[in-house]
């Protein structure tokens, strides 16, 4: 089986790129590899590899920079998934594509089930869910998963920032009414994995990816930006330990809006994909680990 990784240099995709190994014969693509704005050589090289599986992790993630460069974000996010997901069709490929939370408003008091309506707040969620309808236009065998709060011990992300910052200042003043669940990209990628081997496996599972399958995969529990940052400066070695101090996201202003509620329904995750969640404590240790050597 030939399986085909699109973003090899992001944190989900140098994951998905390790995680892959045992399942077949793995081709990585970073940017240096593929130019996703180049739409032709996009379509071309997924048609020339001729994969079976395809696992898109590249993205335009600068979210408030997209407010400012949208027409950049679109082309990525959305015009370079269409070629991918046309070429998949035509090639009887399944794609598996990585999206976000900021699809949805953040307005739902309880966690987002997949079938929710979306409503994105800025240039990046709207691209993202461009690119999420391309592919369920193409229709080729798929699943769009959705995901949150992604880190690793890799590239830049939310806890190597607090890291990095607990060893400059004595104080953190860190967003408490954002929730969502921070998750790892290593999760992301091993999940990613089971769902191929339980779609082999499991003639109705991969009937769903024939028929287009929408995921929300993400860590288990639920907690602040605040909190986050509490678990990563009490879980970490660190020389000094700052005072953190938890503001209302109008205390930090961004050019582009967040969601307030980014809690994912892992539901159709556990019982229809039997996959197993970790917390994101756990994950959160996990890449603590790492990072300590």
């Amino acid at each position: 089986m030939k399986l085909l990784v699109i973003g090899t240099q992001g944190q989900v995709g140098w994951e998905l790129e390790r995680a892959l190994q045992p399942a077949g014969e793995v081709v990585g693509l970073d940017r240096a590899a593929l130019d996703l704005s180049d739409l032709r050589a996009v379509r071309e090289s997924v048609l020339a590899h001729r994969p079976h599986w395809v696992f898109n992790a590249a993205a335009y993630t600068a979210v408030d920079q997209a407010e400012d460069d949208e027409a950049r974000a679109r082309r990525v996010n959305a015009d370079a998934v269409e070629a991918i997901a046309t070429a998949c069709a035509e090639l009887r490929a399944t794609l598996v594509h990585y999206s976000t939370d900021y699809v949805f408003d953040g307005e739902k008091d309880g966690a987002y089930v997949e079938g929710d309506p979306t409503n994105p707040l800025g240039a990046y969620g709207r691209t993202k869910l461009q690119g999420e309808d391309a592919i369920r236009r193409a229709k080729c065998a798929h699943a769009v998963i959705r995901t949150s709060w992604v880190f690793s011990s890799r590239g830049k992300n939310f806890l190597k920032t607090i890291l990095r910052l607990a060893g400059e200042r004595d104080e953190l003043r860190v967003v408490d009414d954002q929730r969502g669940a921070p998750t790892s990209a290593r999760f992301i990628a091993d999940a990613s994995v089971a769902l191929l081997w339980r779609a082999a496996a499991e003639p109705t599972l991969a009937e769903r990816l024939t028929a287009g399958e929408t995921l929300n995969v993400c860590s288990a529990g639920v907690t602040s930006w605040f909190g986050f940052a509490e678990y990563i400066v009490r879980r970490a070695a660190l020389a000094r330990r700052p005072r953190l101090v938890p503001i209302p996201a109008s205390a930090y202003p961004t050019k582009a809006r967040r969601p307030r509620n980014s809690t994912l329904s892992l539901e159709r995750l556990r019982s229809v994909w039997g996959i197993e969640v970790p917390s994101w404590q756990t994950a959160t240790d996990l890449v603590l680990r790492e990072l300590a050597g």
